[in-house]
């Protein structure tokens, strides 16, 4: 099983980019979440990162980090 990450917004407009890697990285998948909204998102072969802008809670197996506004 892969590991993945939850994604819970606090404020509208939160980013959620997944970036691929290798010789080049690349952007491969937004989204945009409002206050409230939770995103799943899994790490795979393609996704190897993933960039989040914007005031949420993020949750994985280390824990909750919670990011600040722009």
């Amino acid at each position: 099983m892969e590991d993945y990450i939850a994604v819970k917004a606090l404020e509208d407009g939160v980013n959620i980019i997944g970036l691929t890697s290798g010789r080049d990285t690349k952007f491969h998948h937004t989204e945009k979440l409002d206050k409230g909204e939770v995103f799943l998102a899994q790490f795979t072969d393609v996704t190897t990162a993933i960039k989040i802008n914007g005031a949420a809670e993020i949750y994985t197996k280390h824990g909750k980090i919670t990011t600040e506004s722009r």
